[in-house]
């Protein structure tokens, strides 16, 4: 059979079934997106099925066809399954928004950083120990920045730099954050902000007292975009 097999690891972002017994999957890879046809993978007996699982990190091998254009699952091995995700409805839920969203930004844009940024959220959902407000605004924060939002977390609407004595509210239209006496964002808030964009989820989970400051970051984190 002409052509060329590909090896690597990969998350299933959507699964439609085709015909009596195969299925269409949208991989994310560490090179993009890869659509590839699994056949027969419904039926009871299937090899590939036990691989093929959602929120979970599978090994799998495509043989790309240049005559037909089609790709075809060779072979299919969880390598890690999630299963916290699927033993809590916020984080199911969380879950199968994020895929969602990044499944239709990889429509438009191939980038490691997905794949990545996938498998970090996986991994946080999976820890119960990790509140699910945290990693929707790590999410959503990451996920902007790579879809090229300019966030700007250094100087207010006015361009004046941002004074930890200051109140502030969060400008959806500038994003950027304006002075108001009564506003609820402070230095906490701005720190957190910060520390998303810059560090990995794994180790800004462990500041202290985080539930204090997440919900008015995580309204600034889902405000970023409308994917």
């Amino acid at each position: 059979m002409a052509g060329t097999d590909v090896k690597t690891e990969a998350f299933v972002l959507r699964r439609t079934n085709i015909g009596e017994a195969d299925r269409l999957l949208d991989f994310l890879t560490p090179g993009g997106k890869i659509t590839a046809l699994a056949r027969s993978v419904r039926r009871e007996k299937s090899r590939l099925a036990g691989g093929i699982e959602m929120f979970c990190l599978s090994e799998i091998t495509i043989h790309q066809n240049p005559k037909t254009e089609k790709n075809i699952l060779t072979s299919a091995k969880m390598l890690k399954f999630y299963q916290h995700i699927l033993s809590d409805l916020d984080r199911l839920e969380l879950a199968s928004e994020i895929v969602r969203k990044v499944g239709r930004a990889t429509e438009q844009v191939e980038s490691q950083e997905y794949f990545n940024l996938v498998k970090e959220c996986h991994e946080g959902l999976n820890n119960p120990q990790i509140s699910t407000n945290l990693i929707a605004a790590w999410f959503y924060f990451n996920f902007a920045s790579i879809n090229g939002e300019q966030i700007n977390l250094l100087t207010d609407t006015s361009g004046v730099k941002l004074d930890p004595e200051t109140n502030y509210v969060w400008d959806s239209t500038d994003k950027a954050l304006r002075p108001l006496p009564q506003g609820k964002i402070h230095a906490d808030e701005i720190k957190l902000m910060r520390l998303i964009l810059t560090s990995p989820l794994n180790l800004i989970c462990r500041i202290n007292d985080i539930d204090k400051i997440i919900p008015e970051v995580l309204y600034v984190a889902k405000s970023l975009n409308q994917l």
